[in-house]
């Protein structure tokens, strides 16, 4: 006896259809494109990335692999390094979708579960790099606006409640109109010198909105609150509206992004890390008096550890260590933070420095030719890491020299015969600045943790001359211009 099957038996089919792997369920018919097939409830398509590895010379990939792994870390390092005026003292309210939108299993393993993960290292990430903000996250569910924690600097409390979160399945519609206003007065005591900025994480088609939402953004405008958009799903008619209107000065392209994929998800997300650019005055019809240059009073305290225990002016906790406002002497338990008592914005210098590098970004290295490296034969090791690079060899030579005359003869500059995606052909790339060969590793981890070239750090105060009579003063002259001289060089 054949096995029962729900499917209904189709004895003649065409060609196109065999092709295309249609099942005809009575007068439906389902088409299945090539490439694609459904898993779990949810579509996804077949990535053949195999196709992109092409066997090298000698017979192997590996060659291959290293260069889609290069173009990976260089994509995520080539950045626009414009030095542009930046709020790096922000107040970020970030929205995140509940309803029932966020089952959906389009991302792997549902929206709801990626978006907490991905929002818990946004959190570590956006303190890493904005280190005297604040933050706050707010939830839509069941049409109502839900508080997951308060305005807050610390990373933890954050953290935890989005853990708490993480075990309740989403439900219901959401409502934008009641989250924007929550968001609103979460903002509305912000102080002035600082920026106020809102993210929301859409999963949602609709919105179940109790009022006109159209009040609300204009509510927003006149607060000067900039809001910025992630789509999940499509994109929405409203949350375009919203982006123009809070962002006039800048592009939609940039402040209103669909996800494609869970990596594309996440480089949006990490995107919000770094502070946007602020307006101008002659861009807004009523410009924020705060905006203007203005002074900003801070502490600087030092950590103390205390014989007995006493409670903290923060929490009201009993602990042995913190440290002491330097106005009103009340003890913290961490930085950065504002002193309950007196108001006094508390920080280290570290937090600060941390900060700098948004105003002043460091310069993308350029790729080394084979023929550039041919001419400095000292640099045949990463500067910072010591890692010898590949050797220079006449078949590399001859190969870059056929394809520059290649160039030559289409038309082409040289600029244009480089690889795609930045990659370096003989892994070197140099800073413009102090002119050293650095691997692709020591590249991504300047550009994203320390923010400095160490081969313009190591050349910083170093005495060119012996010191002469007065040479205390002069050493401190000297010192003062290698400190200028820095400054100028993250800078550029």
């Amino acid at each position: 006896m054949p096995a029962e099957s729900d499917d209904e038996y189709v004895q003649e089919i065409s060609d196109d259809e065999a092709d295309a792997h249609v099942v005809t369920r009575g007068k439906q018919k389902l088409a299945q494109p090539r490439g694609s097939a459904t898993r779990g409830g949810g579509g996804f398509e077949v990535s053949r990335t195999w196709e992109n590895v092409v066997e090298g010379a000698d017979g192997t990939i590996s060659g291959s692999v290293q260069g889609l792994l290069d173009a990976g870390k260089k994509r995520r390092v080539l950045k626009d390094t414009t030095p542009l005026q930046r709020g790096i003292i922000r107040h970020l309210i970030v929205i995140i979708d509940f309803s029932e939108a966020m089952v959906e299993k389009d991302m792997r393993p549902t929206r709801h579960r990626l978006t907490i993960r991905f929002a818990q290292e946004f959190v570590t990430e956006y303190f890493e790099q904005n280190p005297i903000s604040q933050l706050g996250i707010i939830g839509m569910r069941d049409g109502l606006a839900l508080r997951v924690s308060d305005m807050s600097g610390n990373p933890n409390d954050h953290i935890s409640a989005l853990q708490v979160k993480r075990d309740q399945d989403p439900q219901g519609q959401a409502s934008l109109q009641n989250a924007l206003e929550m968001a609103r007065g979460a903002l509305h005591n912000a102080p002035s010198h600082g920026t106020r900025e809102v993210l929301l994480i859409m999963g949602s088609l609709l919105s179940a909105d109790p009022g006109d939402i159209h009040q609300t953004i204009t509510a927003l405008v006149n607060a000067h609150i900039t809001c910025t958009v992630i789509g999940l799903a499509a994109e929405i008619a409203i949350c375009r509206t919203l982006v123009s209107r809070t962002n006039p000065s800048l592009n939609p392209a940039t402040t209103y992004n669909v996800a494609k994929h869970e990596q594309h998800y996440r480089e949006l997300i990490m995107a919000a890390t770094t502070p946007p650019p602020t307006a101008g005055s002659a861009t807004t019809a009523d410009p924020d008096p705060g905006s203007q240059n203005s002074l900003l009073m801070m502490g600087f305290p030092s950590r103390i550890v205390e014989a007995a225990p006493s409670l903290c002016a923060c929490h009201s906790k009993s602990t042995r260590g913190g440290y002491l406002c330097s106005r009103c002497r009340s003890k913290v338990c961490s930085l950065p933070t504002s002193c309950p008592p007196c108001g006094l914005t508390l920080i280290l210098s570290t937090h600060l420095a941390r900060s700098y590098h948004h105003l002043f970004p460091l310069q993308n290295w350029t790729e080394v030719s084979w023929q550039r490296a041919a001419k400095h034969p000292d640099q045949s090791q990463c500067f910072a890491c010591l890692l010898p690079f590949p050797e220079i060899t006449k078949e590399a030579l001859k190969e870059r020299s056929t394809a520059m005359i290649q160039a030559k003869q289409k038309g082409m500059t040289g600029d244009q015969t480089k690889r795609e995606g930045g990659v370096s052909e003989s892994g070197r790339y140099e800073c413009g600045t102090c002119n050293s060969f650095f691997c692709i590793d020591c590249d991504v981890f300047a550009h994203e943790v320390v923010h400095n070239c160490p081969g313009c750090q190591s050349r910083e105060g170093q005495l060119t001359s012996p010191p002469q009579e007065g040479g205390a003063m002069e050493g401190v002259e000297v010192q003062k211009t290698g400190t200028g001289k820095g400054a100028a060089v993250n800078g550029a």
